[in-house]
């Protein structure tokens, strides 16, 4: 029997931390192995190709609300979020593996509507459902979905690469699925509290859609490919840029410099953010589920992303291993605290 006295929270570790002391004193066996776990998603030599393999599990009550939460838009985004973690290694998706637990409180038309939101992904995507598995669940809908896909070898970008003087650069804008969700979660309330009014989300739609219905950015692997770019360092954000700045930084060992100005903010996330009274640079920071990349660039392509209307630079890498810090608009600079999204946090007694 375990020792109480001796408990370690999980919180005190985190999603990152705890993988890491999990899987210390695994060694790969294989030769194929070229790289395994502490990235977005392993790569396997497969003859003369690359495959990528990432998994996923997402947990109804903490990963989603099915009050508001279609089940449709939550199959679509099953899939869509593991695509992107191949995007985040600059490769494509081929393949997906979908294996669901569930209650007799599902009817089978409402796994077919959830199944359908799959369906249309796979389309999107251009990826094949292989299998997969089916299980009871007394604790509510469970999805876990593996990715599989593919990469050239000349193109493979892990979190490792960056290097001091690279631009840091972010695809499209910032936020907006944080902000999504505030608003989800205050028209619930408002539901619980007067179930005869009606959600108002068509004000919102932009921000909403961003938190139930994410898109992969299949397309930023396509441009970087057309501009013959291979970033020195990649991975996706779903804890928030904060926390995937640390992870790069930690990967590549190098520290980062962020300027505020410079992030990307949609008006209708700036205009809900300050409605909420947050400082929208602070949501563009630490919210999660964006799902955008954040990557890494040798300065030489500077000019060709400048003016892009697919990327922005927010910054550049130092060498000052560990120091993340924010240039803010009034002048000052302060260090970066991750506070996006904390797995296994304790909860309330």
């Amino acid at each position: 029997m375990f020792d109480n006295s001796d408990r370690t929270e999980l919180s005190q570790l985190g999603e990152f931390g705890l993988i890491q002391h999990l899987t210390q004193h695994f060694e790969n066996q294989q030769k194929s192995t070229l790289l395994g776990v502490g990235d977005d998603a392993a790569l396997i030599k497969m003859g003369s190709k690359i495959a990528v393999w990432s998994t996923d599990i997402m947990l109804e009550g903490v990963h989603f609300d099915l009050s508001y939460t279609p089940l449709k838009h939550l199959g679509f985004k099953a899939i869509a979020t593991n695509v992107s973690d191949v995007c985040a290694m600059n490769g494509k998706a081929t393949q997906v593996l979908v294996s669901v637990a569930l209650s007799n409180r599902f009817s089978l038309e409402a796994i077919e509507e959830l199944y359908l939101g799959m369906k249309i992904a796979c389309d999107k995507y251009q990826v094949d459902l292989v299998g997969g598995d089916t299980s009871t669940s007394r604790s509510g809908l469970v999805i876990n979905v593996t990715v599989l896909g593919e990469v050239d070898s000349k193109n493979i970008t892990k979190r490792s690469g960056a290097k001091p003087g690279d631009l840091l650069v972010v695809s499209g804008d910032l936020g907006g699925a944080y902000m999504g969700l505030q608003i989800l979660e205050r028209e619930k309330k408002v539901f619980i509290d007067h179930p005869s009014m009606q959600p108002d989300l068509e004000p919102y739609d932009y921000i909403v859609g961003r938190q139930l219905k994410p898109e992969a950015r299949v397309d930023i692997i396509e441009t970087l490919n057309e501009l013959g770019i291979v970033p020195t360092s990649m991975m996706d954000i779903s804890d928030g840029v904060a926390s995937e700045v640390f992870h790069l930084g930690k990967a590549s060992k190098v520290g980062f410099d962020v300027y505020e100005n410079k992030l990307p903010i949609d008006s209708q996330t700036m205009e809900t953010a300050m409605t909420f009274n947050l400082n929208p640079s602070i949501v563009a920071l630490n919210g999660g589920e964006d799902y955008e990349l954040l990557m890494t660039m040798d300065q030489k392509h500077y000019d060709q992303l400048k003016n892009h209307m697919d990327f922005t630079i927010i910054g550049h890498a130092t060498a000052m291993e560990g120091k993340h810090r924010l240039h803010t608009n009034a002048g000052n600079v302060f260090d970066i605290k991750a506070q996006g999204w904390q797995h296994f946090k304790q909860e309330e007694k």
